[in-house]
């Protein structure tokens, strides 16, 4: 059976209620919670959940009760409340993530789902942090990550991720592009079994630079950078104005989109199927998959949330680990 990892994320939000939620899923695979039992055992007091929490041991048999949960202990810096977050518990938040990062990259786990973080508590803590996507890179030795989400019918992954817009621009590089769109088509080809994928291409400016007229990056980087990668097992389609990439015409028959900013595609996927969605980081040396969605704050402990995306998000991770 394969063994992957769990990440609740931000203890004071829905993370550890969704934790709580993963013995009913039904799954092919065994899940261990990187988290601290107390903070699972109170959620679930509060939630009125019935569940045994045991620690995780390689060497047993997994648990075959639906109201068991197998966990790696992390101890909170500080005792947590629902819905008040603090700084002190981000060392926590981190280690939890750093440690299960690390069982992956040493085999011993197949993947890695996580729960949703709050970025903006981890630097009030002081501690640079710019999200998910680019921590997992670090700890892999700073490879080259490319963010995809995907709900049912659509794919969108992006050139950039967690950027200010005004540095955007700068970042789409003829090397930067090239590496993220060789990652995209190669585990589209891996993870997804898509042999030949087709991939639309967004322009960065409005309607694609318009000749230039708008803007240069078209003609200077993006479609030189696609004309190099004719030899690649790929049909390739763009660059593209992002206005009209996301119609149903341009969408038939497509197997991913390539958005050039964070706020450009993601847009559009979460209006078509948030709370269904996954979040997926290509190009690390794991596979990682996540909820669409934030921590949730007021949720926190009520029980009245959508585990939609969390049931996506394991479903596809332990899907990716069984084709590779």
């Amino acid at each position: 059976m394969l063994t992957v990892a769990f990440t609740p994320g931000e203890p004071a939000g829905i993370g550890p209620d969704l934790a709580l939620r993963i013995p009913s899923c039904a799954l092919d695979a065994r899940v261990v919670i990187f988290a601290d039992p107390e903070l699972l055992a109170e959620r679930a007091h509060i939630l009125g959940i019935p569940i045994r929490l045991i620690p995780y041991d390689p060497a047993s048999t997994p648990p075959s009760t639906p109201d068991t949960l197998e966990f790696e202990p992390h101890s909170l810096t500080k005792s947590v409340r629902c819905g008040q977050t603090d700084p002190e518990n981000a060392s926590y938040v981190l280690g939890c993530l750093k440690a299960a990062a690390d069982n992956c990259l040493k085999g011993k786990l197949s993947a890695l789902i996580t729960g949703p973080i709050h970025k903006a508590v981890i630097n009030e803590a002081g501690i640079p942090f710019s999200g998910h996507t680019e921590y997992l890179a670090s700890c892999a030795g700073d490879v080259h990550p490319v963010m995809m989400l995907a709900v049912p019918g659509l794919r969108v992954a992006l050139a950039t991720t967690h950027l200010p817009l005004a540095s955007v621009s700068a970042a789409i590089t003829h090397a930067s592009l090239e590496h993220t769109l060789r990652i995209l088509i190669s585990e589209l080809q891996q993870h997804f079994g898509i042999m030949r994928p087709r991939i639309l291409v967004c322009g960065l400016n409005p309607h694609a630079g318009e000749d230039g007229h708008l803007g240069r990056e078209e003609i200077e980087v993006i479609r030189p950078v696609m004309e190099s990668l004719a030899d690649l097992h790929a049909d390739l389609r763009g660059p593209l104005p992002a206005d009209t990439t996301f119609t149903p015409a341009r969408l038939k028959n497509t197997d991913a989109v390539l958005a050039m900013y964070h706020d450009q595609g993601l847009p559009v996927l979460k209006h078509m199927g948030f709370g269904r969605a996954v979040n997926i980081t290509l190009g690390l040396p794991f596979i990682r998959t996540s909820v669409d969605h934030g921590t949730a704050l007021e949720l926190a402990g009520t029980g009245q949330f959508d585990d939609g995306s969390l049931k996506a998000a394991l479903d596809t991770a332990i899907a990716m680990a069984r084709r590779q």
